[in-house]
């Protein structure tokens, strides 16, 4: 992303970083399907964009601390569910040529042993 900013002027580089780390935690994640400033504060930063008509306040903060502690778990369960959904997915593509091996005693197998597991 710093790459694609900068446009081959590395001097400046460290300018941007603000305006990089904003973009990156507004940004909704493919795992939690959440934004990371959201899964941390309960809600998306707000840009000047988002401003033109103001959204209803009451959908972003609760009024009473209770509600806003029930928000924020059932936030971090669904991300957490997003997250296991997405590690399965992992697990599912990565195990696709993988096989099984079950072996039973008396079955020759191939050991290789580096010197460094035989101290001198």
């Amino acid at each position: 992303m710093l790459r694609a900013v900068l446009k081959g002027n590395h001097k400046s580089w460290d300018e941007y970083l603000l305006h990089i780390k904003f973009a990156y935690n507004k940004v909704v994640h493919k795992t939690t399907k959440i934004s990371p400033f959201e899964i941390v504060y309960g809600f998306n930063p707000l840009t000047p964009l988002d401003l033109i008509p103001l959204p209803d306040s009451s959908y972003y903060f609760h009024k009473e601390g209770v509600s806003r502690a029930d928000f924020v778990k059932k936030l971090h369960e669904k991300v957490k569910t997003h997250i296991q959904q997405q590690n399965e997915r992992y697990a599912l593509e990565k195990g696709k040529g993988n096989r099984d091996f079950i072996f039973e005693e008396g079955d020759w197998v191939w050991l290789h042993l580096r010197k460094e597991r035989f101290p001198s």
